[in-house]
């Protein structure tokens, strides 16, 4: 069993309170009325192709860290949790206000070619991000593989985990332990954040 399937255990049990795939593939999981009418807990989103990474690491300038390119191309362009508590960056490939262009991912261009934290190295590749407040940045250091949590205005780590699957899987079960049976906060004071 993979990582990736741990992590779609914890994210389909919230599939008793609904499910939908997108024309184009995206997987919703647990509707979230509370949130909004049209508000899904979590979006995973169809993997890239080989054709579809290449693109994207010629938009970037730059090569998608192992571990991460693996998720993209095998598991998920991607990833929504709890909305966007904790989202990672994907490959968008439609734009606008439709419905359809809502179920994207963030894009990864965002982070690594226009809104880079100070103090960040040409190693560093953001990878997503934290939504409480002003945000957090998460990123992979492509000399170390390790992943690091930073302020969004300044890459000085303020965290890190030894992979980028030992960081998904600790943070899915993380936030899960956060959150009551319906997808809602328990704590509504409480950071989402890991520290």
């Amino acid at each position: 069993m993979s990582y990736f399937d741990v992590v779609k255990q914890q994210l389909f049990k919230f599939e008793n309170l609904g499910k939908e795939v997108t024309p184009s593939g995206a997987v919703l999981i647990g509707h979230a009325p509370h949130i909004a009418p049209m508000a899904w807990l979590h979006s995973i989103y169809p993997v890239l192709t080989e054709e579809d990474i290449i693109e994207l690491e010629f938009d970037l300038k730059k090569s998608i860290p192992q571990a991460y390119r693996d998720f993209l191309k095998n598991y998920s362009n991607g990833l929504k949790l709890f909305t966007i508590t904790l989202t990672f960056y994907g490959m968008r490939k439609v734009l606008g206000r439709t419905d359809e262009a809502s179920r994207q991912p963030f894009a990864l261009s965002t982070p690594n070619n226009y809104e880079r934290p100070k103090n960040s190295k040409n190693t560093y590749f953001f990878i997503g991000f934290y939504s409480w407040g002003d945000g957090f940045e998460l990123y992979i250091d492509s000399d170390t593989n390790k992943v690091y949590y930073c302020d969004r205005h300044d890459a000085t780590p303020l965290m890190e985990w030894e992979s980028f699957e030992a960081m998904l899987t600790s943070e899915v079960s993380r936030l899960i332990s956060l959150h009551d049976e319906n997808g809602i906060k328990k704590d509504q004071d409480q950071h989402t954040t890991p520290i």
